[in-house]
């Protein structure tokens, strides 16, 4: 059973999506909450969430800046951030934080239920176009004085290691790189364990990141 907070101050669209994502049988809704703060405070009281739905904009506490808090002090919840607005700094400066993906609100709600099941696996959830707007954000403006950026290579990853690098950056899933890479999904699991380890990174999506930058922590 995955269970699923949901953080918005809309009361309407708590309400809503409790109803239609509570559902699925393998989803528990256990808590609600108006801002990132509010969330925060009923993590830290005990009401543990595999997955938050996480609106983008809040007053108060908005999605960016709890998704900072509470990546910080639980790493292991997966945060998929909800949003009505095509902002995409926002959705770059959450997904910078510690967010696993992103999915509109206006989506149908089968779309969402399989948005919270894939990030609970482990999984990021980036539309192409934003994987791409990421790297344009990222990648700073070249300099005659700028340092030669480190190529990947250096950083001791195999070929192999490389090319799941580069297939998470554009947001596949496990699955997805299993089948591009004519591996199971346990050996891809694997890889991206080794991968974490041999960049000292915490979880996919800053393995995203650092490719994004070219190689820069």
């Amino acid at each position: 059973m995955i269970k699923v907070m949901i953080v918005d101050d809309d009361p309407f669209i708590r309400q809503s999506l409790q109803v239609l994502i509570g559902m699925d049988p393998d989803i528990e809704v256990i808590g609600a909450a108006s801002d990132g703060n509010e969330a925060l405070n009923l993590l830290q009281a005990g009401d543990m969430a595999d997955v938050i739905l996480m609106d983008i904009r809040m007053p108060g506490c908005g999605g960016v800046e709890g998704t900072e808090k509470i990546k910080q002090a639980f790493p292991q919840v997966s945060i998929l951030m909800l949003t009505t607005f095509d902002d995409d700094e926002y959705i770059i400066e959450a997904l910078r934080n510690g967010a696993s993906g992103y999915l509109l609100k206006n989506i149908p709600p089968d779309r969402i239920i399989q948005g919270v099941k894939t990030v609970n696996e482990g999984n990021m959830l980036i539309h192409p176009d934003i994987a791409r707007k990421l790297a344009t954000f990222l990648q700073p403006a070249a300099r005659p004085e700028s340092p030669q950026v480190q190529p990947l290579e250096s950083f001791g990853l195999t070929k192999m290691e490389l090319a799941v690098v580069a297939s998470i950056a554009e947001g596949h899933t496990n699955k997805e790189i299993a089948g591009q890479l004519f591996l199971s999904e346990g050996t891809v699991k694997n890889y991206i364990t080794d991968i974490l380890s041999k960049l000292e990174l915490r979880d996919r999506t800053q393995i995203a990141i650092f490719y994004l930058k070219g190689g820069r922590g």
